[in-house]
């Protein structure tokens, strides 16, 4: 029998390599454009995180509305909030080219450095040589010939949300001369710092005064331009005029937005601080206790020389923008409200615990007190010895009445 020296060593070495090298190609990964049958994973698309859009208030947009101004005699509703940028909107409009014919200045004047409650005169801009009316002087409300040379008026001031603030009355009052005289009101919307709750009683219009012009609650939850609207709406002015107003919103803006205002919107509301305890402090203007005007820290302290514990003092002295603070040279005791942990939504609580820690509680009250309530109710509650919540009760029907007519005038998302 032949010897097939290749069937006996060559094939088995043949078949030795060929195992081999298939055994290293199954280590490579396999290369194809066909689509395998095991099940695909999710294609996750990484985006970039979203940015939030800059604020932009409602005079920052000039494309807005100076086209409505073109061809008109403009009169300005302002004071030292209404700037753009680091320009006061007078400035920046002339600039433009923007007709002023006037400027109607409200409470604490057209800078914005007179006293609460100060008599305000009429005046002439030294920078433009602009006349300035007051509307905190002789009149709160335009005159017919103070309007003569104005085709339209534009408002533009910073409020903090509280009923008792008067720029919101003064606007009232713009409004309805502006109805009964046929101009336009164009306003230029601002954040409300503390527009992100509702609360306090609201307004019974027995009460009704230049520090609460409005069925609303003390905390009213709405900018000046949806207030204006609701003005409107529900025919708020004398003779239930309505005016034509036309509102330029905030961009980018909502209620649950938190907002530090630029400019200090009067003179005792020198930080957010105050601004924030404003409308629980405010009700203390109506007793004998102190609430800082006079101090480096107005509406941040509150104290008076009745109250029992004396752990904490202050003395108010003459400053600008109150230069005859309530117990002016007198050591008042209380209590230091200047940590921001402090600084919380509207409550009774001061109000209640000072009077209930007075040592002149027959003096407490005087007669503004009702005005800056809205009701005659409050101050019978506090000196029976109500509680919080049993006051609060009390509020609730007209309040809840009060949330569903704000939806309807709202222009941003709300805070709920």
């Amino acid at each position: 029998m032949k010897f097939d020296f290749f069937s006996i060593m060559i094939q088995p070495l043949f078949i030795l390599y060929t195992s081999l090298l298939l055994a290293i190609g199954s280590c490579t990964p396999k290369q194809t454009t066909t689509q395998q049958p095991e099940q695909q994973k999710p294609t996750i698309v990484k985006t970039a995180p979203e940015v939030s859009k800059p604020l932009q208030t409602g005079a920052e947009q000039f494309g807005l509305y100076l086209p409505k101004l073109q061809g008109k005699r403009v009169g300005m509703v302002v004071n030292q909030t209404s700037i753009v940028g680091n320009a006061h909107l007078v400035d920046t409009l002339l600039s433009r080219g923007v007709k002023i014919t006037t400027i109607f200045a409200p409470e604490h004047g057209f800078r914005g450095e007179a006293d609460a409650g100060a008599y305000v005169k009429d005046a002439r801009d030294t920078k433009t040589g602009l006349p300035i009316i007051s509307l905190y002087g002789k009149n709160k409300k335009p005159l017919p010939e103070q309007l003569t040379n104005v085709d339209v008026l534009i408002f533009d001031i910073q409020d903090v949300g509280a009923r008792f603030y008067t720029y919101i009355s003064t606007m009232h009052y713009v409004m309805e001369a502006a109805a009964e005289q046929n101009k336009e009101v164009l306003i230029l919307d601002r954040p409300n710092p503390n527009g992100n709750y509702v609360d306090g009683p609201v307004l019974e219009p027995e009460h009704k005064s230049f520090v609460g012009m409005h069925p609303i609650p003390i905390v009213h939850g709405l900018t000046v331009g949806e207030l204006a609207n609701m003005i409107n709406g529900e025919k708020w002015l004398e003779r239930q005029q309505q005016a034509k107003i036309t509102v330029i919103p905030v961009a980018n803006y909502n209620h649950s937005l938190p907002y530090t205002l630029p400019v200090k919107p009067s003179p005792n509301l020198p930080n957010q601080q105050a601004i924030t305890l404003y409308p629980s402090l405010c009700l203390f203007e109506g007793t004998n206790v102190s609430v800082g005007r006079g101090t480096p820290t107005p509406f941040q302290v509150i104290g008076s020389p009745y109250y029992k514990f004396k752990d904490f003092s202050f003395t108010p002295v003459s400053t600008p923008g109150a230069t005859d603070p309530p117990h002016k040279n007198q050591v008042c005791y209380g209590k230091n409200l200047t940590d921001p942990a402090t600084a919380q939504p509207f409550t009774l609580a001061y109000l209640l615990d000072f009077y209930k820690n007075s040592t002149q509680q027959d003096k407490f009250f005087n007669n503004f007190f009702e005005k800056l309530a809205g009701t005659s109710e409050l101050r019978k509650q506090i000196i029976a010895g109500k509680t919080e919540a049993e006051i609060r009760a009390s509020w609730e029907p007209a309040l809840a009445n009060y949330k569903t007519l704000r939806k309807k005038y709202l222009l941003y998302p709300d805070a709920e």
